[in-house]
């Protein structure tokens, strides 16, 4: 068959073909009586099979080797280029990220988008300072890519750069909070923790709906934060949780001041005062968590408090009585 047919046959044009020719990959197996090259039926499979490595990303030199290597292992082959594909993968998914999030900052010139480049660069730098100064710069009339943002917020590990991270998702207006909420489901402990406390300071109205949700979370300390910041707002929703906080030692501190809060509710504080003696009650709550109870009765009114530290004075457990009796004399101020 000579070089025209082939070409037609196989879709590989005869330039092609002298190219692979010129490379040693595939050469006509005779020549007519005018000099014509001639392929023989196995120099076509040769240049299927050529064609067919080339789909596979293999460049003329690795197909060469692959095909005249009798000794040749494709599995090495083949994992390289799974690695490669990956690596190439990843940059070109990094590129269209990075490209969405311009687009989506709607850009009026050049000017500003060199300025979300430039940002986008700051919150990916390996420096501590560099990310921390890009959360901290001042907000301008490019507006910062909030999906950017929670990234960064979910990803950082530097204490004091996490913090002026959630500061400047705070303050970007472009929401971020359901984004953060996907971050409460995140496999990785770190990365719950990130979310829930990026929501604690979230100004919207929204961000107090998934933290309510998150009073229900499988994780504890997910759980925690929700009920510690939904507690100084207001929501009697927490006192559960909050009083677990107190039994478990987590927070406990921060969980009474919580309850104090509710407590200036009358009927929220019977509710506490209610869950804080049953607590008490419970043969599973060791000598160092009803210390702890005892101590949270301090600031919460009413009756059910009251009566609850008298008969705690007389405990048989010496800390909690006499932790009662300190906290009685302190209501009755004497």
């Amino acid at each position: 068959m000579l070089i025209g047919e082939v070409a037609r046959r196989s879709g590989v044009s005869a330039r092609m073909l002298r190219h692979y020719e010129s490379l040693g990959l595939v050469r006509p197996s005779g020549r007519t009586g005018t000099g014509y090259r001639e392929y023989s039926g196995e120099d076509i499979r040769r240049i299927f099979h050529i064609e067919s490595l080339r789909t596979l990303g293999l460049s003329l030199r690795e197909i060469g080797r692959a095909l005249g290597d009798p000794g040749f292992q494709p599995s090495a082959l083949v994992a390289d280029l799974i690695r490669q594909t990956r690596e190439r993968i990843a940059v070109e998914t990094e590129l269209l990220t990075r490209l969405c999030r311009i687009d989506a900052a709607e850009p009026a010139g050049w000017e500003e988008v060199l300025h979300t480049v430039s940002f986008l660069q700051a919150l990916g730098s390996k420096s501590a300072d560099a990310r921390q100064r890009a959360a901290l710069a001042p907000v301008d009339s490019v507006p910062a890519p909030v999906d950017a943002l929670v990234e960064a917020v979910l990803s950082e590990t530097e204490p004091n750069v996490a913090g002026a991270l959630r500061w400047a998702l705070a303050r970007s207006g472009g929401g971020g909070t359901a984004l953060l909420a996907e971050g409460l489901d995140s496999p990785v402990a770190a990365v719950r923790q990130r979310a829930v406390q990026a929501l604690a300071e979230m100004p919207d109205g929204e961000a107090s709906a998934r933290l309510r949700d998150a009073l229900a979370h499988p994780d504890a300390v997910v759980r925690g934060y929700a009920a510690l910041t939904l507690g100084t707002r207001g929501v009697a929703d927490t006192v559960p949780t909050l009083i677990d906080m107190i039994v478990e030692g987590r927070n406990d501190t921060d969980a009474a001041d919580a309850l104090s809060v509710l407590a200036g509710d009358i009927a929220t504080a019977e509710r506490i005062a209610t869950g804080v003696v049953g607590r008490l009650g419970h043969e599973d709550t060791g000598a160092p968590a009803r210390v702890r109870l005892t101590q949270a009765l301090a600031d919460i009114p009413g009756p059910t408090a009251s009566r609850a530290l008298v008969e705690l004075s007389h405990d048989d457990d010496r800390a909690v009585a006499l932790t009662a009796a300190y906290l009685r004399q302190l209501r009755d101020g004497s």
